[in-house]
């Protein structure tokens, strides 16, 4: 038999993707022409950066009060804390063991630097700790802080962060 394709219901993430670098490198193609549509992305993705950093100052409540009205629907609340307990623990120990062991590595691999000596993983520990604390769930939600502690923290230029 012949397989059949079936069309999937969806974004399609992957024509989009590469959507966005033929436009970019057309674009950067056009010269001057190309910069004045260049400044409008730009300020478009500084504009949305904001609008994010804002939402997520109030999400925490929101969070807080979704938890809270399932701690009070729950009927065996040693069975809860035994439970988030694992959770927690689970989840820091996965922490320090990317954050100290995997991440180091693979910062020695690219710089050939030891990466315990080096400013880099100690500059970026707030945004860690913010975004493990509030947004565990989503990296997207986690992104625009993560980014602005790269480039005001390490100074990575806004082009490759």
């Amino acid at each position: 038999q012949v397989p059949v394709g079936t069309e999937i219901e969806g974004m399609n993430i992957l024509g989009l993707v590469l959507f966005a670098l033929v436009l970019g490198v057309a674009l950067k193609k056009l010269g001057q022409e190309g910069e004045d549509l260049i400044r409008f992305f730009n300020s478009f993705n500084e504009a949305t950066m904001v609008l994010v950093s804002w939402i997520m100052w109030y999400v925490p409540i929101g969070i807080m009060f979704l938890v809270g009205s399932k701690i009070v629907e729950m009927e065996d609340l040693v069975l809860l804390v035994t439970s988030l307990g694992k959770y927690i623990f689970a989840s820091v120990l996965g922490h320090f063991i990317h954050g100290g062991i995997i991440l180091p590595l693979i910062y020695f691999a690219a710089t050939r630097q030891n990466p315990y000596h080096s400013d880099f993983p100690f500059s970026v520990p707030r945004c860690f700790v913010f975004d493990f604390s509030l947004f565990s769930v989503s990296s997207s939600a986690t992104l625009p802080s993560m980014i602005k502690c790269i480039e005001e923290n390490n100074g990575v230029d806004k082009r490759i962060s």
